[in-house]
């Protein structure tokens, strides 16, 4: 690899500070944390996919699909597209070859999950973010089964490794635990 990684994150840090709601550049961040905390050895395409993962997020928003589990995942694919393109384009600008820039965008749609080791290092590092500091937001107001439901294919997308960290981390209540055992 031969770009630029401080480039990189700092053109992605600038992208997200435009989000309206201000909360891009504070989850790109944190991404960031995770990653470090759960692969410090992180390749620098892994690395630029963990800040990049909600790139613009806010510009496609969720509304202009179809309600349901149909819209949602064609919102989801197309948001994985759009910021393996965005992304790609910032390592581009930063020096990184087309290999790298391909790869990035790999990561980013989550090709190969549960196949690829960064393609799952990226899933359980958005795991931990999302058990770490927008599990309990999210929690709020809704029913135990539907939580349940949550933390069970949050489980499900992560390695075993990272079901064990996740055990080992957070204090989780029977039957959430229970989801992370399995």
């Amino acid at each position: 690899m031969t770009g630029d990684l401080a480039a990189a994150l700092a053109a992605i840090d600038t992208a997200n500070a435009a989000d309206p709601k201000g909360e891009a550049l504070v989850y790109g961040q944190r991404m960031t944390e995770e990653l470090a905390r759960l692969f410090p050895d992180a390749s620098d395409v892994l690395a630029i996919a963990a800040r990049g993962q909600h790139v613009e997020r806010w510009l496609l928003p969720r509304a202009d699909y179809p309600e349901g589990k149909a819209g949602y995942l064609a919102w989801r694919r197309e948001q994985g597209r759009r910021h393996g393109e965005r992304v790609a384009g910032i390592m581009a600008a930063a020096g990184y070859g087309p290999e790298d820039c391909d790869r990035v965008g790999v990561l980013l749609r989550k090709e190969g999950l549960k196949h690829d080791a960064e393609v799952q290092a990226l899933e359980d590092v958005i795991c931990f973010a999302f058990l770490r500091w927008y599990f309990a937001p999210f929690a709020e107001g809704r029913e135990a089964a539907a939580l349940l439901d949550i933390v069970e294919k949050t489980a499900r997308k992560m390695s075993p490794e990272g079901r064990a960290k996740a055990l080992a981390e957070f204090v989780l209540p029977e039957p959430f635990a229970a989801a992370f055992r399995s």
